[in-house]
């Protein structure tokens, strides 16, 4: 029968304390995140379902005291996410979790050892962003919807989410005074509560103003005062806020009626992909769609390249010519 070692050299029963204090401190890291970081409730849940599960392959290793986290504690924590077969981009934010919390305990002078100072990031395929074509947009928006309240809002949803570029959280977290149909404007908060401006027009805009004058009221009207929100815009069939989750549903659906595999985020980055292709500055760009760094943006300067192609080839004077041949 194999014992393990235990590397904390711990008497009976101290093991239990010590995990207790590892997740004290992930409790202090993710506090800190809420307070000072102003993260979201979502990347909050993220990164304290990544650190427990960090935390737990510690203990199954026997280690259970930050102060006696090694390098290659860490370093087989990310060969543990990869024979998990876990997708790429997911290993790569629980190890950016982990690098996370240890600068936190470092910073914070509760332990001077620093295990993922030196690691690494693991390196992901760069996977343009998924897209639909304008044709693709004007029949998703353009299918009848149904007749009542219900209708006007998945219409608005969906002008929304392609003519504002927003997230689906952004749309879900929208409350009236958010929204200034005269000036065109809904105010969003995006990650990490950052707060900016977007334009919204045309059909967008009167599809918003359609559902806030003849959905909305009725929406609210179908339940008791406790299941309503008086504030958020977008309500479901109780007058609650709608969820994200629905938000994917009604998304789906809607796509599928016309032969399309959507999810919001794909109106997003067929919202930006448009915009480029129609001449948006690059920096604006950003600013609408809330990126704090530009290489983000940059992505969708990718997904246009065939268009700048065709743009070249119908516009330059000699690009279709070819050169003659030697004598």
């Amino acid at each position: 029968m194999k014992v393990a070692t235990r590397r904390d050299d711990a008497p009976d029963g101290a093991p239990a304390s010590r995990a207790t204090r590892l997740s004290g401190l992930i409790d202090d890291f993710t506090g800190y995140l809420t307070v000072e970081r102003g993260a979201s409730p979502n990347t909050i849940s993220a990164y304290r379902r990544d650190l427990r599960l960090y935390a737990e392959f510690l203990l199954d290793r026997g280690v259970t005291d930050p102060d006696r986290i090694t390098r290659d504690d860490t370093g087989a924590w990310v060969s543990h996410l990869r024979d998990a077969g876990l997708a790429p981009k997911t290993v790569e934010r629980r190890v950016a979790s982990v690098k996370s919390f240890h600068r936190f305990l470092v910073r914070e002078g509760i332990t001077v050892n620093h295990p993922t100072a030196s690691l690494p990031l693991p390196r992901i395929p760069e996977r343009l962003p998924d897209v639909v074509s304008i044709d693709d947009v004007d029949r998703l928006l353009s299918q009848p919807f149904p007749e009542g309240p219900s209708g006007y809002r998945d219409r608005a949803l969906l002008e929304v989410l392609y003519g504002c570029g927003v997230r689906a959280s952004e749309l879900t977290g929208l409350d009236l005074r958010d929204v200034d149909l005269t000036e065109g404007l809904i105010r969003v908060f995006g990650k990490g509560s950052k707060e900016r401006v977007v334009p919204v027009a045309g059909a967008a805009a009167a599809a918003l103003a359609d559902y806030v004058a003849h959905g909305r009221p009725y929406l609210r009207t179908k339940a008791g005062a406790r299941r309503q929100d008086p504030d958020a815009v977008f309500l479901n069939a109780r007058g609650g806020r709608l969820t994200r989750v629905t938000v994917h549903t009604l998304v789906r659906a809607y796509g599928g009626r016309v032969g399309l595999d959507l999810h919001p985020h794909t109106l997003r980055h067929s919202f930006a992909t448009h915009m480029l292709e129609g001449g948006a500055d690059l920096r604006a760009l950003q600013e609408m769609l809330g990126h704090a760094d530009i290489s983000t943006t940059q992505i969708y300067t990718h997904v246009d390249r065939s268009h700048l192609r065709e743009e070249y080839l119908s516009t330059h004077p000699r690009a279709r010519l070819r050169p003659s041949s030697r004598p």
